[in-house]
């Protein structure tokens, strides 16, 4: 398995086959329909251009992505994003969730980023397992905060610092 930045072209169609059964099985995501292959491309595209985009391939196949966004808009949190990772439901527990936020937290790093933000519906076992292993530490939950599957569904929030060094005005572009 390898880690590389995704491309809106050739990786929009994994992407979304791999994100569509969180969107229509389960409250991880509380998207209601699963995005296209145009929108996943539109939205790596959108990713690439500040943050950062990764997929993890295994013998050819990719398996997972992970990527990091705007945490908010207002000016003081430009040095701060959310992350989020899927991987492939026949690659759970592989490794793959890891190595791709290990890689990614370095890139967004370099890019100038200090923290990150994950928001995990609750209850997911797994994610919370995930984010402790990578050092997000909880900050908080929005109790009955989404609606889907006919129920309320909390989402706890956690946070990670991606760097110790005070931020530079401008991040570098790759």
């Amino acid at each position: 398995m390898f880690v590389r930045d995704a491309a809106a072209a050739g990786d929009a169609a994994a992407c979304a086959a791999i994100y569509a059964p969180y969107v229509r099985d389960t409250v991880i995501t509380f998207e209601l329909d699963p995005p296209s292959e145009a929108e996943m491309a539109a939205r790596i595209e959108r990713a690439r251009e500040t943050h950062v985009w990764l997929v993890a391939e295994d013998e050819g196949r990719v398996v997972g992505y992970a990527y990091g966004g705007e945490y908010k808009s207002r000016a003081a949190y430009r040095f701060s994003c959310e992350v989020s990772v899927y991987v492939a439901q026949d690659h759970h527990r592989g490794g793959v969730g890891r190595a791709l936020y290990t890689e990614l937290f370095e890139r967004l790093a370099a890019r100038g980023y200090h923290m990150a933000v994950a928001g995990m519906t609750q209850p997911n076992e797994p994610s919370a397992a995930l984010h402790k292993k990578m050092g997000f530490e909880p900050i908080g939950t929005y109790r009955r905060i989404g609606w889907k599957h006919d129920n309320w569904h909390d989402v706890t929030w956690t946070q990670r610092p991606l760097s110790t060094t005070t931020p530079r005005e401008s991040r570098p572009q790759t």
